[in-house]
Order: structure tokens, then C-alpha cells, then sequence
């Protein structure tokens, strides 16, 4: 028998991430911002629809969302995902 080499194994597939857990720890952050945000505004707008204040806090979670809650989900918490 002679050494001949062995053909690379390929590395094993990751999972896909469970949509489940990724929402469970997306709302753990989105909730107490939009409570925080909402109470910092709700005084500055009492007299405003609420499609004004939305206008206004929408923006802010989803930049909040794309740029640090989720980024910081998948690298502090991607283990569980």
C-alpha cells in the first residue's frame, strides 16, 4: 500500500439560519427601541397623526435594524441562529 493522497473533502455545508430565532432576537432588539423612541417623541407630537409619527420613527428603526441590530445579531448571536 502506498500513501497516495486523499481527494480534499469538501467542508461541510452550513446550516441556513432558523428565521424563527433570527425574528425572536430581531424583536429583542426592536421592541425597546421603538418603546424608547416612542416615548422620546410622543411629547414632542402630541397633536400629530399617526401616520406622522411613523413617518418619523420608521426611518430610525429600520437604519436602526439594517446598520446595528441586525449586524450585531448575526455576530454576537449567529451561533444560535
Amino acid at each position: 500500500m502506498t500513501n497516495a493522497p486523499q481527494p480534499a473533502q469538501a467542508a461541510p455545508a452550513s446550516r441556513a439560519p432558523s428565521r424563527a430565532r433570527l425574528f425572536f432576537f430581531a424583536f429583542l432588539g426592536v421592541y425597546p427601541l421603538v418603546t424608547v423612541l416612542f416615548y422620546l417623541v410622543a411629547p414632542l407630537t402630541l397633536e400629530w397623526a399617526i401616520w406622522q409619527r411613523n413617518l418619523l420613527l420608521v426611518p430610525v428603526v429600520v437604519a436602526a435594524m439594517v446598520w446595528v441590530i441586525i449586524p450585531r445579531i448575526h455576530r454576537h448571536l449567529g451561533r444560535w441562529l
